[in-house]
């Protein structure tokens, strides 16, 4: 796997929900702050997004995507609000999938609203590097995968069509992915974009998550990316923000947390797999890293 699929499959869980919003005239909704990710297609019209916390307010367009990665609480309206208006906003579940709110005359606005889960215990840090809002406009010819997916969704929200209640969560799927590789795209700065671009520290990324079992070493993994210990050293450093090993360590321990979140692997199995001779020393690395013992941890999230 790559990077980016990586740091997305261990932070996501379960599967993405969604809602159409269909309104016009005079509105506006909130939608509260989420322990996931929330995001909002603009399949026609125009209206304003309001994040909390006294943030700009975003123009949206028809074709347009935001993604609130960090799950912030917002509003929705019409147009510019004031703060009195903001704290009166009708919560966004009180709408329903076949609501038509009209207030008067204006032009009708659709949109794609939704939520995907995710587990905050091990954000991967080019997930925690998303800004609070990421607006990826709709421009002619940029994004082309990202746009594909707008249309797709698009078509599969119009009528009763077969297979969409398949269909519509592996398109929301892939709008995620679509999303982040945007704003990898554009994004001016920032660590992660820069290590992306970097083609010493992507082969070495790429080589450790395609292979973390692996007895990796400095010298082993320079070999694979072509450069000396001493440059690899100094440019994953600088742009990853810890050492190779350390970053591999990290991530070992990453996909051992998942597997005990999501599977009944045996502690023997996960520990072979995250590159551990055995479950004693998973153990001992996983207690110092998230202060608790595996089997403690598997027992915590489960009870969640």
């Amino acid at each position: 796997m790559d990077v980016v699929s990586d740091a997305i499959s261990v932070v996501r869980t379960g599967r993405p929900s969604s809602n159409r919003l269909r309104v016009s005239g005079r509105w506006c909704v909130r939608l509260s702050a989420y322990e996931g990710a929330g995001f909002h297609v603009v399949l026609g019209g125009d209206c304003v997004l309001l994040p909390d916390g006294g943030g700009e307010p975003v123009a949206l367009g028809t074709g347009d995507v935001v993604l609130l990665p960090h799950g912030a609480g917002h509003v929705l309206a019409d147009g510019p609000v004031s703060a009195g208006d903001a704290r009166r906003a009708v919560p966004f579940e009180e709408v329903t999938e076949a609501d038509v709110r009209q207030v008067g005359n204006g032009p009708q606005v659709e949109l794609l609203c939704g939520k995907y889960r995710l587990d905050r215990a091990r954000v991967h840090p080019l997930m925690a590097e998303l800004p609070e809002v990421v607006h990826l406009r709709n421009r002619i010819g940029a994004h082309p995968e990202l746009r594909a997916a707008v249309d797709l969704l698009a078509r599969e929200l119009t009528g009763d069509r077969p297979g969409a209640t398949l269909a519509l969560p592996s398109l929301l799927d892939l709008l995620l992915v679509y999303m982040v590789r945007a704003w990898l795209t554009e994004a001016s700065t920032g660590a992660w974009s820069a290590a992306l671009s970097d083609p010493v520290t992507t082969a070495a990324l790429r080589a450790l998550h395609a292979a973390p079992s692996a007895p990796w070493t400095n010298a082993r993994l320079a070999t694979e990316a072509g450069v000396s210990r001493a440059t690899l050293a100094r440019r994953f450093t600088s742009l990853v923000g810890r050492p190779p090993m350390a970053y591999l360590t990290w991530w070992r321990l990453t996909l051992a947390a998942t597997r005990l979140r999501d599977t009944d692997a045996p502690l023997a199995t996960v520990a072979r797999d995250a590159g551990y001779a055995s479950p004693y020393a998973l153990s001992h690395a996983f207690s110092r890293e998230f202060g608790v013992t595996p089997g403690r941890y598997r027992q915590g999230v489960r009870a969640v």
